[in-house]
């Protein structure tokens, strides 16, 4: 019997490697020299409006999406 998987807030980012640069976007240090947990959270805050207005406009695509089986 298969586990209750939570829906999902975001779509995934990749279903493969990330090819991420070896610099940090917020503190412009590299990435493999320290943590970037603090530099995580402060992308994800800022990108927090960019995946909602993202999400609306494909919900707002699928929508308007003429649907072929109509009944």
């Amino acid at each position: 019997m298969p586990k209750h998987v939570p829906e999902r807030e975001r779509p995934t980012m990749a279903s493969h490697r990330l090819d991420l640069p070896s610099r940090c976007d917020i503190c412009g240090k590299a990435r493999s020299t320290r943590k970037h947990q603090a530099c995580s959270r402060i992308r994800q805050r800022t990108k927090t409006a960019e995946w909602a207005a993202f999400i609306a406009e494909r919900e707002a695509a699928r929508q308007n999406k003429p649907r072929r089986y109509a009944h």
